[in-house]
């Protein structure tokens, strides 16, 4: 029997977005009231075995299997679902662990997702004890910017090939250099960061292209650190920034911990969901 339209007109087949689990408290609906899912949907906590999987229901027009895989080849709509799976997942997240689900993780109906969490049981279980705590830190080293250009030669003054070449080459090892300083320094950052956090994770240098900076980024790091000891950390970031010559940071934070944990996918997903 074919399941009946929602109130907005779309048809949902039962189809659940799964977001992140948590432990179960009984407060989660609570820190979810008036947060918004991937569709616009209220979100709650579906509670088996003492943990919870914040979710949603979807309309079948957007995530059913097909539907979904054309969707996922367009960054736009990618974009504004990821933003939406994280403010959900920051909202689960705020006052307790959560372990984010890998995104467009969609199951059939509520067993669908009840049988995700005895699946990955002691999975969950073992992440949410290792981030009980704790917050995610994020520290970005750039390079100074160059000094400014020597003022051009007059014309009357103008250098033979020789002279230029050995000026471009000049220029070159003088680059070369100030990128090999500025390596250095974010080095030295991280070494010392690493001392204040419980693990850290390195991820590949932004393109500028992206973060719209015009420094060239070389360091990109993620550290896992005590929430009680977030404060200590941001002072230690601060102290390194007006210490380390030739390079800037940038902290953000504190995140769930994204980078310490891999987002969780289950069988019961739209690349193989079973009914229920």
């Amino acid at each position: 029997m074919t399941e009946p339209l929602g109130a907005d007109g779309q048809r949902y087949d039962g189809l659940e977005y799964a977001y992140a689990v948590v432990r179960d408290t009984g407060t989660l609906d609570t820190a979810l009231a008036g947060v918004p899912g991937v569709a616009g949907e209220p979100v709650r906590a579906v509670v088996h075995l003492g943990l919870a999987v914040v979710a949603g229901p979807v309309p079948a027009g957007e995530f059913d299997e097909g539907p979904l895989k054309e969707r996922l080849e367009k960054l736009e709509w990618l974009e504004r679902i990821a933003r939406a799976h994280a403010r959900v997942v920051d909202a689960a997240g705020a006052d307790t662990a959560v372990v984010p689900v890998r995104l467009a993780t969609v199951c059939r109906g509520e067993e669908g997702l009840r049988r995700m969490l005895e699946s990955g049981r002691d999975r969950f279980t073992e992440a949410l004890d290792r981030l009980d705590g704790r917050v995610e830190w994020g520290v970005k080293v750039y390079a100074a910017a160059p000094p400014p250009a020597e003022p051009a030669a007059s014309p009357t003054a103008a250098a033979s090939g020789r002279d230029y070449l050995r000026r471009r080459r000049a220029e070159r090892q003088a680059s070369e250099e100030r990128w090999g300083r500025s390596e250095d320094g974010a080095r030295q950052v991280h070494d010392a960061l690493c001392g204040h956090a419980e693990q850290a994770r390195l991820h590949p240098p932004q393109d500028a292209r992206i973060s719209g900076e015009a420094d060239r980024n070389v360091l990109n790091a993620a550290y896992l650190v005590p929430r009680a000891d977030g404060p200590a950390f941001a002072e230690r970031v601060e102290e390194l920034a007006r210490r380390s010559a030739g390079v800037r940071l940038e902290l953000t934070g504190p995140w769930v911990p994204y980078s310490f944990v891999a987002p969780f996918s289950e069988d019961d997903s739209v690349r193989g969901r079973s009914g229920g």
